[in-house]
């Protein structure tokens, strides 16, 4: 990418207790696992060499504890951002997964998410519009910078998709995996441009080059 680009890097919050077992949304109070606190340490590691310009996360405990090591490392403090939260995933809050997996209206989720809301809660096209609207603010308020933002896998799945131009119908084919970045950068007069996606390890440096 190019220095005039904006890079957005989506981090998804480490691991929790409920990680793979309930669809916690935003329900408060839900902390990262000791494996989760391990996979924000080294979300910020991997960001060295890389110059940030802006720290942003969901305000829910998980997303903000996982950006406690970047914001330490950078020096930057983290903002909160709405726009980064999690689904709301309303009557089904809370739900065990395997539970959920037996109803007539988890293959709509899974195979026509464009169609589908949560019982009193929002849609997977709200939700899309959601994060990719913050995001393209994020970009416009940091041009030419490196933007941290910490958030959780539906909502990043949907920006990728977004970004891809693939339709929100095939956006479960995305992996994120909890504490994995993926980038997305943002150029004038171009559409997004996606770099990496559900990256664990490797070091992000190289995604900034002149």
């Amino acid at each position: 990418m190019t220095a005039e680009s904006t890079l957005l890097l989506l981090v998804r919050h480490g691991e929790t207790p409920t990680t793979g077992k309930v669809l916690p949304g935003r329900v408060p109070g839900l902390h990262l696992s000791d494996r989760g606190r391990a996979q924000a340490r080294q979300v910020a590691e991997r960001l060295d060499g890389l110059e940030v310009d802006a720290v942003y996360s969901s305000p829910l405990e998980r997303a903000c504890e996982t950006a406690e090591p970047t914001s330490l490392a950078t020096g930057i403090a983290v903002t909160p951002d709405a726009g980064l939260l999690e689904c709301d995933f309303g009557d089904w809050t809370g739900a065990a997964l395997a539970d959920l997996a037996g109803l007539p209206e988890w293959q709509a989720v899974q195979h026509t998410p464009s169609a589908f809301r949560f019982p009193n809660g929002e849609s997977f096209r709200e939700m899309q519009a959601r994060i990719v609207g913050a995001l393209e603010v994020l970009a416009a308020a940091h041009s030419g910078g490196v933007v941290v933002c910490f958030s959780h896998a539906d909502p990043i799945k949907a920006a990728v998709a977004h970004a891809l131009g693939t339709h929100l119908d095939l956006f479960q084919r995305i992996v994120i995996s909890t504490g994995s970045v993926s980038a997305i950068s943002y150029a004038e007069r171009k559409g997004p441009a996606v770099h990496t996606v559900n990256s664990t390890s490797e070091p992000l440096s190289g995604l900034r080059r002149p």
